[in-house]
């Protein structure tokens, strides 16, 4: 139940803290932490509402410190976490960057999510996604420095994942952090806050 709405959701769209010896609130998104741990909506403005309404405190049962820091901290972990498992699919052969290859690799039809530089050319991504299978998911979630950093190489600005379980477990990531700031991702469903 998340602290701050007092609704039961799945824990997908929770986010579980724990509190940590000397009393500080620590995010737990894999779910590990040892002791009780309380649960947030999968969401930045709730989040902060957790911390500015003192809600950890409450629902530990002890003091907990949680500063207005914590809500970066977990989009930087969030964050983390996808570009990590963008990492892993390219080392995995399942991911590939590139206009070239990426529209090669729609054609064939075995994509299941594509990743846009938020600073390339609108051009390009509506060229490419004009390509998409219903299926595909389509992000933009990074600049490409990112993006570079995920492949090991300079100036990528598209990439595409491959079907298959790695590629679902980098959904269900980069879903958590499109749901969490709040941003559109075609073939999703999320849309952005005003």
């Amino acid at each position: 139940m998340c602290i701050v709405t007092r609704v039961v959701k799945p824990e997908d769209e929770l986010i579980r803290f724990a509190l940590s010896p000397d009393g500080e609130v620590v995010p737990d998104l894999k779910r590990k932490l040892p002791g009780r741990g309380v649960w947030v909506s999968l969401d930045r403005k709730m989040l902060g509402d957790a911390i500015k309404r003192h809600l950890f405190s409450k629902g530990f049962g002890a003091e907990a410190k949680a500063g207005p820091e914590l809500a970066d901290l977990v989009g930087l972990q969030l964050r983390k976490d996808v570009l990590s498992a963008l990492s892993l699919a390219r080392k995995a052969g399942l991911a590939l960057s590139g206009f070239m290859k990426v529209e090669e690799a729609l054609t064939k039809g075995n994509v299941r999510m594509i990743f846009h530089a938020s600073d390339g050319s609108v051009d390009g991504r509506q060229k490419l996604d004009r390509k998409c299978a219903a299926n595909v998911v389509i992000f933009d979630l990074f600049a490409s420095g990112d993006l570079d950093l995920a492949f090991g190489k300079s100036n990528v600005i598209h990439a595409a994942v491959a079907n298959g379980g790695m590629a679902e477990k980098l959904l269900d990531y980069a879903r958590k952090l499109a749901q969490y700031e709040t941003l559109s991702v075609t073939g999703l469903g999320l849309q952005t806050v005003a």
